[in-house]
């Protein structure tokens, strides 16, 4: 391993006072953890059929939500219901521990809450699938804090152009 790919991170105790630094390879724990969930939904992806995973889908997306923090559940839930609005063939799912929408098994968009990696807004992304081009560059990913009637009525236009 090169010194450019070793990083350092400072460890906390169980009492939360700061230890000494310890090298790790690079991925955050909240990063292997995610890694973990998207194993655990291939696997269970090759267990079901195509219509049973269509059903699981949108049960699994919303257990998923139920255990958001509050302000990320409440946004997260919108985000669901204008997705289902906005672009009915987009199938739910889980990516990465992260509810998701797919055409033909390929994640569109997804949400990720801010809990999800400890950042301080809530991010709503789109994969290179979404046909969001526009010129030479365009957003993939836009940050939300909190959405007022605005923000839902520019995120369905996103969603039916991502989907479209």
């Amino acid at each position: 391993m090169t010194n450019t790919q070793r990083t350092t991170k400072s460890a906390k105790s169980t009492t939360g006072t700061a230890t000494a630094d310890k090298t790790y390879d690079g991925f955050t724990d909240e990063e292997r953890g995610a890694m973990k969930e998207r194993a655990k939904e291939l696997k269970a992806s090759t267990r079901r059929g195509s219509r049973t995973a269509k059903a699981d889908g949108d049960t699994e997306v919303r257990a998923k939500i139920a255990e958001m923090p509050e302000a990320d559940r409440v946004i997260a839930e919108r985000i669901h219901d204008i997705v289902k609005s906005s672009a009915p063939d987009l199938d739910p799912k889980l990516w990465y521990g992260m509810p998701a929408y797919a055409r033909d098994g390929k994640v569109v968009c997804f949400f990720q809450s801010a809990q999800k990696f400890k950042s301080r807004y809530a991010t709503l992304g789109f994969s290179d699938l979404a046909k969001l081009d526009d010129g030479t560059m365009w957003p993939s990913a836009y940050a939300l804090t909190e959405l007022n009637a605005d923000d839902e009525a520019r995120i369905g236009e996103l969603i039916k152009r991502a989907a479209g």
